[in-house]
């Protein structure tokens, strides 16, 4: 348990760190994750960056937005949660309305979903599942 702890506060941090500066590098990265105490590996921030659905973007690193199609449906973001669950947010009120169209498209990779008003979490089986769930709930939106 306390493994999936410090990996979510080091997924955090990543999300924390390429929001507030422009990383370049996958080596850089690593550098600024050890430089506030996390003993990571370039290959392990190459695994926790494709899990995040970091992207780069004119030479550095970027957290995905929802393109303007997805807005204009209510979904604002997707973020891996733990291994085995997806937070979408979205508008204020259209969080059901989102998860009914999640629903209806039938993805595999997801077991169920749960909407609240401007959130929905999405059960997946597994951080592979997960990784090709947010990808393919993108899609649904673009």
């Amino acid at each position: 348990m306390n493994g999936m702890l410090e990996k979510e506060r080091r997924l955090q941090k990543i999300l924390s760190v390429i929001r507030a500066k422009p990383v370049a590098t996958q080596g850089e990265l690593a550098s600024l994750l050890e430089g506030a105490g996390f003993a990571v590996t370039q290959s392990s921030v190459s695994r926790d960056i494709a899990e995040l659905g970091v992207v780069k973007r004119r030479g550095r690193y970027v957290v995905p937005e929802a393109a303007d199609g997805a807005k204009g449906r209510g979904l604002l973001s997707l973020q891996a949660a733990g291994a085995s669950l997806v937070v979408a947010r979205c508008e204020p009120g259209l969080a059901s309305a989102v998860a009914v169209e999640i629903d209806r498209a039938s993805i595999p990779e997801i077991v169920g979903t749960i909407a609240g008003e401007d959130t929905i979490f999405v059960a997946v089986a597994d951080a592979k599942a997960q990784r090709a769930a947010i990808k393919k709930i993108w899609g649904l939106f673009q």
